[in-house]
């Protein structure tokens, strides 16, 4: 990997490449674009002094999600206190053929959703992210969160049924 060699255009092409994906993870986590700027800011910035040191047993994006999972956690456990309902990200827009009523169902369940999902405890929350929205495997979840492949079926379990409580008022 020419980055690891101290390629600046490599590393730079490699951001470019994984901004997007690590941007929405730190907001999910996060629930705030502010928030998710800095996490993943932080997280290349680490990533480049620490970029010799990386061993190649795991694909740089993986060793990414690590790190700014990782310093979701960090915000995370530093926050004073619970986030402000205003945080929580807007709804997706409205489908066009859908009634005005319907889509006003559809945006609060999906607010409810997303305030329900920050109300979870942050490794709960991790491991739901990354696997519902971002696709990832039991075994690549583990090697993110540090965590045993059944650490991670238990924390998916603990999710979905917190989530599946939440969201029982929207069946």
């Amino acid at each position: 990997m020419r980055a690891s060699e101290g390629d600046e255009d490599a590393f730079a092409a490699l951001v470019r490449r994984h901004t997007s994906r690590l941007l929405a993870l730190a907001q999910h986590l996060l629930g705030n674009r502010s928030d998710a700027e800095d996490a993943v800011q932080d997280a290349f910035l680490s990533a480049w002094r620490q970029l010799p040191e990386f061993r190649h047993n795991a694909s740089f994006s993986s060793w990414m999600y690590r790190i700014v999972t990782n310093r979701c956690l960090n915000t995370m456990r530093h926050r004073p206190h619970p986030l402000p309902l205003d945080t929580v990200p807007e709804p997706a827009a409205a489908d066009v053929d859908s009634s005005p009523p319907r889509a006003a169902e559809s945006d609060a369940a999906t607010a409810a959703l997303a305030r329900a999902l920050l109300e979870l405890r942050p490794e709960l929350r991790v491991c739901w992210v990354l696997r519902e929205l971002h696709g990832l495997h039991y075994d690549e979840i583990a090697h993110v969160v540090g965590a045993s492949e059944q650490t991670v079926r238990g924390r998916l379990f603990r999710a979905r049924r917190a989530l599946m409580e939440a969201m029982r008022p929207w069946r």
